[in-house]
């Protein structure tokens, strides 16, 4: 985390670990507990009550579907192309090409989540589960949805946000070797942790959303081998741990400067992301679409430019696996939300 300017200085100096007492800790055995609530509700409402004109921003991103269908028509053009290629180069081409395509389908799914990509909920929904979600190759947009309204509106809070990882993995991943493993293995954990911990009814959207992803990887086989599977798996998986945009997962929540559980990145790579990047905006203002959130930043500059915040998802890797002080319980953790609705 570094700052872009002169004015940045003093959130440059909260964010950056510098001092030999910082340096001196070990990694924490335990999260870190707060009896006061998130952050986001009492600052949306400050931000509002001087700026509200932000409101206008709300609604819908009518290009997002426009975007997420030209991502979804190249990556199945090349599951195609990759079908009479070794299977070193489609494990190559699924990190390296198809892992962009795919995080930013995943993103999609996510800014599609919260209904910003059609007015009817019931359209955002059929276009995540037939449309985005085909070519990550893994059912998992209407799951990702019950659990990730829990995550914005109980942020932080025990046994609900499914978001932070199990005391299992903060004990067993305690060092950096251990670290390196558990960034390769990410993916598993964070699609799995919510279904073994906090496991939900199985329902028809979710029976509509494996029959429609487990017909179009039958589909992909039976046409073009096992290759193209594999190359779309390769996309999902493989990206979500050491990959460039994967840095996201760790960058907006593990805290890297004591006193603060949300962080924004604004480097290059919202480009490709839907401006996920812009996380404290995106946690005070989840009713804006990515690609309004540096407006929101803009109008109200005085909330954002002092916190702390990345500019490198590949450096927040390095210095999550690196840094003694950082792990799985690098969390900020409460037992209860006083403010259990997004308005």
């Amino acid at each position: 985390m570094a700052p872009n300017n002169q004015s940045e200085s003093n959130a440059a100096r909260v964010a950056l670990r510098s001092t030999a007492e910082d340096m001196a800790l070990k990694q924490a055995t335990d999260f870190t507990w707060e009896a006061t609530d998130e952050p986001h509700f009492s600052r949306r409402r400050a931000i509002l009550a001087k700026y509200p004109q932000i409101r206008e921003l709300f609604g819908v991103d009518h290009s997002t579907k426009y975007k997420v269908t030209l991502v979804v028509i190249a990556q199945i053009l090349a599951a195609f192309l990759v079908k009479d290629l070794s299977w070193t180069a489609v494990v190559l081409l699924g990190w390296s090409f198809g892992g962009f395509a795919n995080q930013f389908l995943n993103l999609a799914v996510h800014e599609i989540t919260h209904n910003l990509a059609f007015e009817k909920p019931l359209y955002n929904r059929l276009f995540a589960i037939f449309i985005a979600n085909p070519p990550l190759a893994i059912p998992s947009a209407v799951t990702f949805q019950k659990y990730h309204m829990e995550h914005h509106i109980y942020q932080g809070v025990e046994g609900i946000d499914m978001d932070i990882p199990t005391k299992w993995e903060g004990r067993t991943f305690d060092s950096n070797a251990k670290k390196l493993i558990w960034v390769f293995f990410q993916p598993l954990f964070y699609i799995l942790r919510p279904i073994s911990v906090k496991p939900k009814p199985f329902g028809v959207w979710e029976l509509i959303n494996w029959v429609n992803a487990i017909t179009f990887n039958f589909l992909v086989v039976y046409f073009w081998g096992w290759k193209s599977l594999v190359y779309l798996l390769c996309a999902s998986l493989l990206a979500m741990g050491y990959h460039p945009i994967a840095g996201h997962f760790i960058a907006e929540h593990y805290i890297f400067a004591k006193g603060y559980e949300t962080y924004s990145y604004y480097g290059p790579l919202n480009a490709l992301t839907l401006n996920v990047g812009y996380h404290n905006e995106h946690h005070d203002f989840p009713r804006i679409p990515g690609s309004r959130l540096p407006r929101l930043r803009k109008i109200a500059p005085e909330f954002y430019e002092n916190l702390p915040h990345h500019y490198s998802w590949v450096k927040v890797i390095w210095e999550y696996i690196v840094d003694p002080t950082v792990g799985p319980y690098s969390r900020v953790m409460r037992k209860s939300s006083k403010h259990n609705k997004l308005d």
